[in-house]
């Protein structure tokens, strides 16, 4: 029975279901959810849920001894909305939704899916709170736009937040927020990096999915603190100079009976058609993007992490397989459009959506695509045509370096235009370079443990990948152990081989690594022209008989120009000589293969002077000693 001092109130307005209605709405979660609230003398909170095909909802929770008739909600007419107020449901008490439907005599307690915060794992509750915090990092929202800029070096540091570092006599627990708060941004600041992006934070049933099978759109996961907690770590990483992108999963959802799926008794969320609703690669649901209101919950989850939270971006996962209706599926396993083609045109209208809201209202930010297709434009405005995000992953370039570093390099010179074909597409598209976790994960290994040799050929094969990394157009990304030569696959369950510090040539890795982002960071020849052709300039593509590339990165201003020199073969190369555009001296600015870093300490001496002999095309050359898998960074002195 309900309880008679239950009352029906709102706090939205016919503007809101407007918005809602039509896929735009941008702050649904200060309607939907539990808001903190008194009326009539007693306090309690407002409830409003999403579920048009229900019959009877109640509010079960610990104000009322979990009895799923004691607290009912109205439905709002017309609106497919149910409310009401609810005395006692006070900051840190436990709800769920209990649905009734017609359909089947469907009875299921569900989630809130506007929940702020959750009962820690295997709990699925949903905790009334509020998200009052008084932010610290005005200085860092003021300028970020700059940190931000296309322009600017990025640098990211991709981690797991619970298998980063597991507090001392790991139990099997996991760190919180405020432990790995200043931990984090002394090591960020250490190595260099410009910006940490998390694999997902949002609250997720099972841990062994990274996060990646979110159920909390609007909630951090419980399981490292309180919502305030990790708007602390934020707040603490943006006050030390540091941006936060946050893994955002808008592509699919899971199907734990507490979540989404099948909400209200009917597919509410997803599509009804498995054909469309279902994805046989992470056996979960899809959002049924052609319905606005799904769009509304969407549009505003992005928008809670970066209003709420102060993300400075969102990468946001499997964009490929929101775009094309055949993704993953043989024939028979989809539904074509009528007019034929396999793109899915809700998801591109969504996704555009998205990229105009999110730039219009945070200017400051950026939006990464993880884009496993050549779909062009993706990185381009969409009113050009484009998808609008601000950069795209360059997958390309990850498959292809990888799989020509593994190979003996006796091998390499055939395989040479794996080096060399991501210049035929570099700018096409605002690309981030990632070396992320799905490369170190599935049985795939460690990266060190797959670059071939002994043990000396392996890290010097890794700091010619990181060097070759850094050197090319493009945004930075390396997945978290990788900055000092992890020796086994990443295991969620476990911190990372920390220990492996105390050896002198994973100690010299992770050197290399923070000499590597300082030296992106302050030389705007390795970083001001990432996305624009005229920043690269091929010196030699063709020596595929010595598997040596050379090139230039250039500064807007023409000064500091950089030489770019690999050799990936462990066989130095003596009086290799290579055109350059000028005179003067150019100096060594970082050399792989510096004792400093665990090389054999052959070079240049520092520096080279540029003679008067032509070579490449170009009337002045440098004569160099190139290092056994190596790369140098020349700096001009004109």
């Amino acid at each position: 029975m309900q309880r008679p001092n239950s009352q029906s109130s709102s706090s939205i307005s016919d503007g809101d279901l407007h918005l809602f209605r039509e896929g735009s709405h941008t702050h649904l979660h200060s309607k939907l959810g539990a808001h903190l609230a008194e009326q009539g003398g007693n306090k309690g909170a407002l409830f409003a849920v999403w579920a048009p095909n229900a019959s009877y909802v109640t509010v079960p929770g610990d104000f009322n001894s979990w009895d799923k008739h004691a607290d009912e909600l109205m439905m709002r007419a017309g609106s497919g909305i149910w409310e009401g107020f609810v005395p006692g449901a006070t900051r840190g008490t436990r709800y769920k939704y209990h649905i009734e439907a017609p359909l089947d005599g469907f009875e299921a307690e569900k989630s809130d899916p506007f929940a702020t915060h959750t009962e820690p794992p295997p709990g699925t509750a949903s905790v009334v709170w509020d998200l009052d915090y008084k932010w610290g990092d005005a200085g860092w929202m003021a300028d970020r736009r700059r940190a931000n800029a296309l322009d600017a070096p990025l640098a990211i540091y991709e981690m797991h937040l619970g298998s980063w570092m597991r507090p001392s006599g790991d139990d099997g627990g996991h760190p919180t927020y405020l432990e790995v708060a200043p931990k984090l941004a002394e090591y960020l600041i250490r190595l260099g990096f410009t910006h940490v992006e998390f694999l997902p934070v949002m609250e997720h049933p099972l841990y062994a999915s990274w996060g990646y099978q979110t159920t909390g759109y609007f909630a951090p996961t419980s399981r490292y603190g309180t919502p305030q907690d990790f708007m602390y770590l934020v707040d603490h990483l943006h006050q030390n100079g540091i941006g936060v992108i946050l893994d955002w999963v808008p592509s699919h959802f899971p199907t734990d009976e507490h979540g989404l799926g099948y909400f209200d008794g009917t597919h509410l969320f997803e599509h009804e058609d498995p054909r469309q609703g279902f994805h046989p690669d992470w056996t979960s649901y899809i959002f049924n993007y052609g319905r606005n209101e799904v769009c509304s919950f969407l549009l505003s989850s992005a928008m809670n992490w970066l209003t709420s939270y102060h993300a400075d971006g969102l990468r946001v996962d499997g964009v490929a397989s929101m775009l094309y209706l055949d993704n993953s599926r043989g024939s028979g396993e989809w539904v074509p459009k009528r007019e034929g083609g396999s793109e899915n045109a809700p998801a591109v209208g969504f996704l555009r959506r998205l990229n105009e809201e999110v730039y219009s209202r945070h200017p400051g930010v950026q939006t990464i695509a993880e884009g496993s297709t050549d779909r062009p434009m993706t990185s381009r405005p969409a009113a050009s045509g484009g998808l609008g995000f601000g950069y795209k992953w360059d997958l390309g370039w990850m498959n292809d370096t990888l799989q020509y570093l593994t190979l003996d390099p006796a091998h390499r010179k055939y395989h040479h235009n794996e080096l060399t074909f991501r210049m035929l597409y570099a700018f096409t598209e605002n690309f981030v370079m990632p070396l992320s976790h799905d490369e170190v994960v599935h049985g795939k290994g460690s990266l060190i443990g797959r670059m071939p040799g002994d043990e000396w050929q392996r890290f010097a094969n890794l700091r010619l990948l990181y060097g070759y990394l850094y050197g090319q157009p493009g945004k930075k990304l390396l997945f978290m152990g990788g900055e000092f030569g992890q020796t086994s696959e990443w295991r969620h369950e476990d911190s990372l081989e920390w220990h492996l510090m105390q050896q002198p040539l994973h100690s010299g890795m992770s050197q290399w690594v923070a000499d590597l982002n300082r030296l992106y960071r302050h030389e705007p020849a390795l970083h001001q022209l990432d996305c624009v052709p005229s920043g690269f300039e091929w010196i030699a593509a063709d020596d595929w008989e010595a598997s040596v590339i050379s090139h230039l990165r250039k500064a807007a201003s023409g000064e500091g120009t950089y030489l770019l020199v690999y050799n990936f073969t462990p066989v130095p190369r003596y009086n290799y000589r290579i055109g350059v555009p000028s005179g003067g001296t150019w100096t060594e600015m970082a050399n792989s293969d510096s004792e400093y870093y665990g090389g054999s300490g052959l070079g240049n001496l520092g520096l080279v002077e540029a003679q008067a002999s032509p070579a490449h095309s170009r009337e002045w050359s440098v004569n160099l000693t190139l290092p056994p898998l190596a790369c140098l960074f020349l700096k001009s002195s004109g």
